[in-house]
Formats: C-alpha cells, structure tokens, sequence
C-alpha cells in the first residue's frame, strides 16, 4: 500500500469517508416517515418523504384524508413532484437543493480524508463537523418552519370546518380532527445521523494516528480479557523515541 493510501486507514480520515457514502445513500431511500392512523384505515398509512421533491408510501391516500382539514403536501416550485399539487399549497422551493446539500457535505468528506498535511487535516475536519452542523440544522429548522406554515394555512374551502390551526412536530407525534400522526426519520435520516457521529467522531481524534486495524485490534483484545502485549498500546501520535545509555555520564552498573 502506498503512503497516501496508507493514511487512509486513520480513524481521522477513513471516518470522513464512511460518512461520505452514507450521505449519498441517504438519497436513495426516505429520510423522513409520517405513520398515520384513521378510522377508514385501520392499519394505518405511511408516507415516507425523500431528500428531493419526492413522496412513497400512502401518499395518495393520505393527501385525500388531508383535504378534509385542508392541509397539503408543499409545492418544489420549480420542478414536478410526483403528486398532484394543490393550489393553496405553500411554497417550498428550497426542497430541489437537499441532493446538493448531502452531495457537498459528502465531498467535503473525501476532501477532508485526503488533506496532505496534519494542519490542514486538522482544519478540515474543524471546518466539515461546523459546516454539516449548520447545513442539517439549518435544514431541520427550515422543514420544520415550512410545517408550521402548512398548519396555519389551513384551506378555507375544506370539507370539515372549524379545526383550529396546528403545527406538526418534525419528530413526535400529533392529532388533528379524527386523525393522528407520528412522524421520525426514515432510514435515510438514520444513515444521516450516523454520517454526523462519524464526522464527530473523527474530529475528536484529530490528533491520533490510530488507524482502522489497530482500533479493531484494540477491540479484540478489550473484549478478549486484555492485550498480549504484542499488539500497539497508544496512539501512533504520541510515540517517543527510546531511552538510550549513551548520554554523556552515564553510568553501567
């Protein structure tokens, strides 16, 4: 394996990685589930919503029962999502930008992973861990304002009258007239999270040189009762080199 191959191996690095191919998958699958349960639908119904202008699951079947209240699913804007698009549905054009967000915290990633020095490692894993915390904050609160506007923007034309106006919880659940709901990541949103503790992860050890085989290493031998002696006891990082006798003055007993 060639040195810059090899640095690949530190925790500090190969997490960063890891976390990269998360954030990508994360776009394949839903990153955000709503089960709902309703009298007319005993077994419940779920929409699962995706990184992009997306819906799967039950999405049809509970865009009708949200007519009834009027409440319904957002408008991209600028492209056509695969469900039908209500006129007084509220504006949420920043959707089309999720791929770009999990794409670029995902190159930040491998941008990070093959930094060629230690201050520009260190930087970089500095600088990612703050840049995915604002971009999925920021997200989450942004997601969860746009929810806020559907809940108090309730049509005026809906077949049930007189339901007072709600906010739906990003995670938790919630009622509205005969219908409840609870909403909490999808496996998108789990695989997002643990990307997040990866990037943390590695910037807690931005200083150790540890890599992939010797924490597996270390494991074994945690779990084995402790070490045979023969595999490494610390970090690369904080190796000193030996003691030696040849020092002026010393002495040979």
């Amino acid at each position: 394996m060639t040195p810059a191959l090899d640095r690949l191996t530190e925790l500090r690095r190969a997490l960063p990685l890891t976390a990269a191919v998360l954030f990508v998958a994360a776009l394949a699958v839903p990153v955000w589930e709503i089960a709902f349960e309703a009298p007319q639908y005993p077994d419940g119904l779920l929409v699962e919503l995706y990184a992009y202008p997306r819906l799967g699951g039950d999405f049809a079947e509970v865009q009708a029962l949200n007519h009834y209240v009027g409440f319904y699913y957002p408008d991209p804007v600028f492209v056509d999502p695969n469900y039908a698009v209500h006129p007084d549905a509220i504006a949420a054009p920043e959707w089309i930008l999720g791929p770009v967000l999990f794409l670029a915290v995902a190159a930040a990633g491998v941008f990070v992973a093959v930094a060629p020095t230690e201050r520009k490692l260190r930087y970089g894993l500095f600088g990612q861990l703050v840049g995915a915390t604002v971009a999925f904050v920021g997200t989450f609160a942004i997601v969860q304002y746009r929810l806020y506007q559907a809940g108090h923007a309730l049509g005026e034309d809906a077949p049930v009258v007189g339901v007072a106006e709600f906010t739906p919880p990003l995670l938790g659940g919630y009622e509205i007239a005969n219908i409840s709901g609870v909403a909490w990541f999808g496996p998108g949103g789990y695989m997002t999270g643990l990307g997040f503790l990866l990037l943390v992860a590695a910037y807690l050890l931005r200083d150790s040189q540890v890599t992939v085989g010797e924490a597996a290493e270390r494991l074994r031998d945690r779990l084995g009762g402790g070490s045979d002696g023969d595999g490494p006891d610390r970090d690369r990082s904080s190796d000193e080199p030996p003691a030696t006798t040849d020092e002026p003055g010393a002495e040979v007993n």
